[in-house]
Formats: C-alpha cells, structure tokens, sequence
C-alpha cells in the first residue's frame, strides 16, 4: 500500500500552504541543503541529451524519409497508414502522460513528486503528434478522403448510413473538432509545465493550488477530447462500425504507454547516474503497479467489447472483427490476445519485476511494442479495405517499420532534448519531502 500523502486530502500540502514564510523558507532550505538535490544530480545537460537526441532524430528524419517517398512511388494509402500508426501512439503516450500529471495533482500523489516532471515534459510535447495529425488531416482532405472514405464520399450508390451520420461525419466540422482537441491538449499540457517550472525558480506555493484547479477542470475535458478524437482518427477509419467503449479502449492505450516510457526515461536517467536517492525502487515499484493496472484495464476493455459485440452478433459490428481474423491479420489477434495481456500479466504480477530496474525497464519496452502493435491492429487491416488490391502484407513491413519509426523516433528525439531543458524533477515543490521519504508496503 501507498504511504498516505496529506491528512486532508481536500487540500494540496496542507502542511505546507499552512507553514509561516519563514518557516516555508527554512523548509526549502533544508531540502536544498540535501546531499540528493545537488545540480549534478537533478539536471542533464544538453550534451548527455545530444547523445541520445541525434541518432533517435536521425532515424527519426530517415524513417519519414521512406515513408514520404513511399507515399508518391509505392502507395499513399498504405504509406499513410504507416504513418499514422506512429502518429497514435505517440500522440498516446502524450496525452496519457498529460492525463496523469493531472491526476497526480488532483489526488495530491507526494509519491510521484520526483517522476512528475518526466511526465510533464513528455506531456509538453504533445504539440509533435498533434501536427503530424494536422498533417493527416490535410492529406485527407486534399485527396477527398483516402482512409477516411467518409470524406468526400464519391459512392454511387446511395448510403444512408453516411447520410445519417452526416451531422457528424463531415469535413467542416471534422476540422473544427481536431483544432479543438488540439488546443486542449497543447494548452494544458503547456500551462501546467510552466507553473511547474516556474515553482523552481519561485517557490510559489500558491501554483500548487492554480495547477491542482486546472487538473480538475482538464480531467473532463481530457476525456471527452480523447474519445472523440479516437472516434474521428480509428474507429471511422469504417464508418459503418460503432462501439460505446471505443474511447475507453484507446484511453487505455494512452494510460499504458505513457507509464511506460516514464518508466524507460527514469532507468535511462538513473543508469546516467542523475537522480541518485530522488527516484528509488519505491518509485519503480509504484510506476510498476500503474502498467500492470492498465495491461489488465486494457485486457477488460478489450474483452468486454469483443464480448458484447459477437454476441450481439450486429453486422456493423461484427464485420470490424471479422476484418481483423483474415486477410492474413489472424496472427495478430493472437498476439493482442496473449501478448498483450496474458504474457505482462503473469510476469508484472510478481513483485520483483516491479522493484528490480531493469526488469520493469524491459518489460516497459515490452509494452511499448504491444501498444504499437494495437494501433496497428486497429490501423493497418484498414489500409487496403475497399481497394481492388490486394493486402501484401508483411511483404511491405519495411514500409510499416518506416512509418512508425521515423515519427516515434523523432517523437522520442525530442523528449531527450526537453528533458535537458529544465531540472529533473520539481525542486521546490510542496510536498518534495514526502516523495523523497516514500515507501511501499504492499
């Protein structure tokens, strides 16, 4: 179980906001006084950064490369595909880390006081994935719709389907919709960090309140963003399918795969020799219980709406899933079957794996590969639906590699380079001390 943060959790730190000035200031000097807050240890510099920024940029740039070069003398559709399946799941591990940075201070979490920053800048750069959708966008509709055949629909035949859905599913308020979720995410996500970073340099303990306000009006809106725009990008990849939990099932992606790339981040740091005794096995150990909760959120999700759908056996329904279990795709199910749940849940069960670095490190990469694989369950049997070609399958899987490379490394490029851009974690925060005494008992 979770050290307790506060005795009134009604209040952000009320030990702290409670503190005289002078007694607040004696606080943070003693923190800073603390062997574990030396600059050595809670900043990177830009140069360790550059060491991992150049070459994930470089593989970034040469991936997109391909894929742009593909797109004009291979297949836009399929190259396009590619594409965005990197683009969802960077743009999940953003918003996902934008979600928990919000929970963390709607809850008043003191344990994750020394993670939070890693969240948060990988939350700030949700601004990459949200323009390569922008990108998405204008390829759609300058092409009259090319995944997304709602748009522009040039069918002779009569659809009443697309007719009834109209309302909905049409260019205008498409765009109207994207820009939207954009400045949502983009805003929050920036707000908070620089409340964040300004409390370094303040110790202003009043931004704890502002930004635990914030949290509590963005959480709502982070859902319903999220939701319609998973309905907008994945599930009206066909129009013809609906299911309620859609939104639920790709927010379960996004919780997973930010929990696990801060995971990745903070063993990358602590082998770097930075967060010495701020970011400890307790840290790992409560990180850990996040992904296991969400590799078993996912696996619900995803049963429950596989469940209801073939039993209700609805042809609209029905035919997403049937899509997905031929054509060459039935490899893949079994590996969402298993891979995503069956193997994670045995191995993150045990305890050791979440308190041993190294071993939830893997395991975190692991889950990263199997949140990608998910978009590409979702994404790719779409690519080729509807077209007189034939699905060629892993006979391209360069081009797929492609896609989802050069816009993760990219993404991943420019994490490092953020990083290095402020201190590792927030010093002056006020519930710091909690975190750095912090311990699991369970």
């Amino acid at each position: 179980m979770t050290q307790i943060a506060t005795k009134h959790p009604n209040h952000p730190a009320p030990d702290s906001t409670g503190l005289s000035e002078d007694q607040w200031q004696a606080r943070l000097d003693r923190i800073a006084k603390d062997p574990r807050m030396s600059e050595d240890n809670t900043t990177l510099s830009r140069d360790d950064a550059k060491k991992f920024a150049i070459p994930l940029l470089g593989i970034g740039v040469l991936g997109l490369l391909v894929t742009a070069i593909s797109a004009f003398s291979v297949d836009l559709r399929h190259a396009l595909g590619a594409f965005e399946v990197g683009v969802f799941t960077a743009l999940a591990i953003s918003i996902g880390s934008l979600f928990w940075v919000m929970v963390f201070h709607s809850l008043n979490a003191s344990w994750a006081i020394t993670l939070r920053r890693q969240f948060e800048n990988i939350a700030s750069l949700v601004w990459v994935p949200v323009a390569m959708m922008m990108v998405v966008v204008g390829i759609e509709l300058s092409q009259g719709g090319v995944l997304l055949q709602w748009i522009g629909y040039t069918g002779e035949e009569y659809n009443h389907l697309l007719k009834v859905k109209s309302p909905y599913l049409n260019a205008n308020f498409f765009v109207i919709r994207v820009l939207v979720y954009a400045i949502i995410w983009v805003g929050i996500a920036r707000v908070l960090l620089s409340w964040s970073c300004k409390n370094d340099e303040t110790g202003d303990r009043m931004l704890g309140r502002k930004a635990r306000f914030l949290s509590g009006a963005g959480i709502p809106l982070f859902a319903l963003s999220t939701a319609f725009a998973s309905f907008d990008f994945l599930m009206s990849l066909d129009y013809r399918f609906f299911s309620t939990m859609w939104g639920v099932y790709y927010f379960a992606s996004c919780a997973l795969a930010s929990a696990s790339a801060v995971a990745i981040v903070a063993t990358i740091l602590r082998r770097a020799g930075k967060l010495d005794g701020l970011v400890t096995q307790e840290h790992f150990h409560d990180l850990g219980k996040l992904v296991f909760a969400f590799v078993v959120f996912w696996a619900y999700v995803a049963f429950s709406q596989y469940f209801l759908i073939w039993y209700a056996n609805i042809p609209e329904e029905t035919a997403w899933y049937t899509n997905r279990q031929q054509h060459g795709w039935q490899w893949l199910f079994v590996v969402m079957t298993m891979g995503h749940f069956g193997i994670p849940f045995l191995l993150l069960i045990w305890r050791k794996t979440k308190r041993r670095t190294m071993l939830l490190c893997g395991m975190s990469v692991y889950m990263m590969i199997m949140v990608i694989l998910d978009m590409v369950w979702i994404i790719r049997p779409m690519v080729y639906m509807n077209t007189p070609k034939a699905d060629p399958g892993l006979a391209m899987i360069w081009l797929d590699i492609a896609g989802i490379v050069g816009v993760l490394g990219i993404f991943a490029g420019l994490v490092a380079l953020r990083i290095s851009k402020s201190p590792l974690l927030p010093l002056k925060d006020p519930m710091l001390h909690e975190s750095l005494k912090h311990k699991n008992y369970v």
